[in-house]
């Protein structure tokens, strides 16, 4: 009820700013949840297409393939929790992962392979992201309390420092998207080339998966560009 009242107020209000950040944020929250679905129903679909390697494997002979020998593949618990760490140089896989033998369980390790490509190839995105996490986290933190601050206190400066810092946020997941779309776009190269999948519906099949993955990331960057847009309408009007 609030979604669908809120755009129309503060257009009638003369802040058609925040009417289309709601708008978005609504679209962006589909997108997610589409995004959720895919994820689910693909890597669900295509755990059952067996392949000849497991996740581990087939992520070693990647690597292996672009001349990269230096990085440690590890298991790790939970479901889906499968990431590159580049300060230990470890790709930690999940259980359904890393010695599963299907199509799925490979399209992830390959692409988190693709992830310590990047660090091996010195791809400047990845590296960048690297950089701003830790001020990321921070500003992300302090964004909400000054924003807050600077309304109760009708200190506009104050408010719009802590929108600065939430846009930091924004500027992380915009940094992102590309970086795990190149990192997906690295291990389908990598699989069709290398024969880590044999035939072409296997191909296809991690290729979908990934591609379901990467819906979320633009999803994310959505949500968080409706909040930037929507706080900065918010603390203007009280400006």
């Amino acid at each position: 009820m609030l979604l669908y009242y809120y755009p129309f107020y503060f257009y009638y209000n003369n802040d058609p700013l925040y009417a289309f950040a709601i708008l978005l944020l609504v679209v962006a929250l589909i997108i997610t949840l589409i995004a959720q679905i895919r994820v689910k129903t693909s890597f669900s679909k295509y755990s059952k297409v067996f392949s000849n390697l497991t996740g581990s494997q087939a992520a070693k002979r990647l690597l292996e393939s672009q001349g990269v020998y230096n990085v440690k593949i590890e298991r790790c618990s939970g479901n889906l929790t499968d990431h590159f760490d580049p300060r230990t140089n470890v790709i930690r896989l999940s259980d359904n992962v890393y010695d599963a033998n299907s199509v799925a369980a490979v399209g992830v390790a390959c692409h988190e392979a693709g992830h310590a490509l990047q660090y091996a190839k010195n791809y400047s995105p990845i590296k960048l992201r690297t950089k701003i996490v830790t001020v990321t986290n921070f500003a992300s933190n302090l964004a909400m309390p000054l924003i807050l601050l600077g309304l109760i206190f009708s200190f506009y400066p104050l408010s719009l420092i802590g929108v600065a810092f939430f846009g930091l946020s924004t500027l992380f997941q915009l940094i992102t998207l590309p970086v795990e779309l190149n990192a997906s776009r690295r291990a389908i190269t990598a699989i069709k080339e290398n024969n880590i999948l044999l035939d072409e519906y296997q191909q296809k099949g991690a290729k979908k998966v990934l591609s379901a993955a990467a819906l979320t990331y633009l999803g994310a960057l959505l949500v968080s560009l409706a909040q930037l847009l929507r706080l900065f309408a918010m603390v203007n009007r009280r400006k």
